[in-house]
């Protein structure tokens, strides 16, 4: 795969957890190179609350790590 991530600084913490969002897709999309599976395997989780929670736990853990490289808690931002 092509390199894409060049750095963890986002200029707001919105920006942070958009970046967090990515992390967790391209982890995704690493784990299970194959868009077509990928399209088959979404329906059965996208309706799945257990599943989703996962997703949103996947993107918080990735958020904390944004956050740190930009230290979001000591600027008060």
């Amino acid at each position: 795969m092509e390199a894409w991530l060049a750095t963890l600084k986002t200029a707001t913490p919105q920006e942070g957890f958009e970046l967090a969002i990515k992390l967790a897709r391209m982890g995704v999309k690493y784990t299970q190179p194959d868009a077509e599976v990928r399209d088959r395997l979404r329906e059965p989780y996208a309706t799945n609350a257990d599943s989703l929670t996962l997703a949103s736990q996947v993107v918080a853990i990735h958020f904390q790590t944004v956050a740190a490289a930009n230290g979001y808690w000591r600027d008060g931002a």
